[in-house]
């Protein structure tokens, strides 16, 4: 009897370990999701990458509902000639949708167009996606 009992629980504690998600994911909150790029710019041309994105970028992310948290350049010699930004989205499929939408925008098509006239301005694109911690001043 005893045997039946502990391979019972035995059965039950299995099912549970396999089929429980962890309690972290599930109890998580929802936050919102970021999106943390790094834009190499080809030799000579980060004047005209931040140009790109001052005139015309940044506001074509406004309009697709791709929100712009911040944009830096390196001061390092290890990263010179590197743009470094972060955007936000409510969560992943927003962002798909709304990555989808600004790349068929025809004013982002013309201004990457016009901006490279003289040659392409990124050698290398770099993207982590985050989520906030729950100690983070940016939530």
């Amino acid at each position: 009897m005893l045997v039946k009992f502990a391979l019972a629980v035995a059965a039950i504690v299995t099912f549970a370990m396999v089929t429980a998600r962890p309690a972290v994911a599930a109890d998580a909150p929802k936050g919102k999701y970021y999106e943390l790029r790094i834009y190499t710019a080809a030799p000579g041309k980060l004047d005209a990458l931040n140009a790109r994105f001052r005139d015309h970028t940044i506001n074509l992310f406004k309009k697709h509902g791709i929100e712009n948290i911040g944009y830096w350049v390196a001061v390092d010699e290890k990263n010179v000639g590197k743009l470094f930004y972060v955007v936000a989205y409510p969560d992943k499929e927003a962002r798909d949708k709304s990555w989808a939408a600004f790349g068929k925008d025809p004013e982002w098509i013309a201004a990457k167009t016009a901006s490279e006239k003289d040659g392409k301005l990124v050698e290398k694109v770099e993207q982590v996606f985050m989520t906030s911690t729950d100690y983070s001043p940016i939530k």
